[in-house]
């Protein structure tokens, strides 16, 4: 106990001048060490490195999990060691409802069956992210944690033990001076302080090898830094292949989606019929949405205009850039390929999210947005 006490305030002591030696520091009325401007790089360096990587691992966290809460629940599963449950995602449980009431309105019912075709759908969208999600977590986050968690951690322990003996280092050479300047003064009078002045030359030599070492032990790990944006790097991008599968799985299952509704829609409301539900409730002309294969006429008898069979008009055609790729759904429609230039032109009484388009002897129905219009 006794042993105990004694170390105690031994260390108080010490920290107590060092705190003492840093002030005086700061404020110029003590000489400092300094360090050599390739160490200050790579200190710079490493600051960036652990602020930047902070910044952007939590702004990743942010995207892949937007709510506060769930963060939080599963920064409490990782810090107790545990698996954090499964959770659905809220495409999934939209996807979910949708088919619930699908089953509650009547799954032959064209509502329910529609609600049945969108909730499929999210479904997947749901479990596209979910595996995104997963993906980024394991080769994008995990890497950037660990570093933060245990290679930084070590630097900073090093830096402050570097800070330690760089202060040791200073109080000898201020011990030394004020000894050799003691020393000139006893020489005046007679005294002797030889011994003081190689006692204090002695605790100087040890304090520059301690210094020494730990200036190369702390300089190796700084230097490691570069190995740590290596693997960052690679880490990034796995982050952004497993980003670009994401979307480009839920662009296909979009896209899939969009021929399912427009061909539904055109059997539910053929040519000739109105669907009150769908019409406008000004007289603007209705978004360009999903491309639904269906001619107005006044005629319910009336067969379906076949774009392959009509001669384009005199004037009003102009080119298009086409934006993306397009799979036919009949011999009336066109395939498009994206960044092909095509002929189209509008004809009386066809659908305005459609048009004709002419790519050389070949002719049919394109929507309108997958097209770029040109002057």
């Amino acid at each position: 106990m006794d042993f105990s006490v004694k170390k105690l305030a031994s260390d108080a002591g010490v920290f107590f001048s060092r705190a003492v030696q840093f002030t005086q520091e700061n404020l110029g009325q003590a000489e400092k060490t300094e360090l050599d401007a390739h160490f200050e790089n790579l200190l710079t360096r490493a600051d960036n490195t652990k602020n930047w990587t902070e910044k952007i691992l939590h702004q990743t966290e942010v995207l892949l999990q937007p709510s506060p809460s769930a963060r939080v629940e599963e920064f409490l599963y990782e810090k107790l060691d545990r698996k954090a449950p499964s959770r659905v995602t809220t495409a999934e449980l939209l996807g979910q409802y949708m088919t619930e009431a699908a089953n509650d309105f009547g799954p032959s019912t064209p509502y329910g069956q529609t609600l049945i075709k969108v909730g499929e759908t999210q479904k997947h969208l749901g479990a596209a992210e979910r595996d995104f999600i997963h993906s980024s977590s394991i080769n994008f986050l995990t890497p950037l944690r660990n570093f933060l968690e245990g290679d930084w951690k070590t630097i900073a322990k090093e830096r402050r033990i570097l800070q330690n003996r760089r202060l040791d280092l200073d109080a000898c050479k201020a011990r030394l001076k004020k000894s050799k300047a003691a020393e000139a003064k006893a020489a005046l009078e007679g005294d002797l302080w030889s011994d003081e002045v190689d006692k204090a030359e002695h605790e100087l030599r040890v304090a520059q090898t301690e210094f020494d070492r730990q200036a190369e032990v702390t300089r190796l790990l700084l230097e490691g830094i570069s190995s740590t944006h290596v693997n960052h790097l690679r880490c990034l991008h796995e982050f952004a292949e497993a980003q670009a599968t994401y979307f480009a799985q839920s662009y296909q299952y979009m896209l899939d989606l969009q021929k399912q509704l427009g061909s539904s829609r055109a059997e539910l409301f053929p040519v000739g019929n109105t669907d009150p539900a769908s019409q406008p409730l000004s007289s603007s002309p209705p978004p360009a949405t999903l491309p639904v294969l269906q001619v107005a006429s006044s005629n319910p008898g009336e067969v379906p205009l076949n774009p392959v069979e009509v001669t384009p008009p005199v004037s009003g055609t102009r080119k298009a850039r086409v934006l993306y790729d397009y799979e036919a759904a009949d011999i009336t429609e066109l395939a498009l390929f994206a960044d092909e230039l095509i002929t189209v032109y509008s004809l009386p009484g066809m659908d305005p999210d459609w048009l004709v388009g002419e790519r050389g002897n070949k002719k049919g129905k394109v929507p309108v947005t997958y097209l770029e219009l040109l002057s």
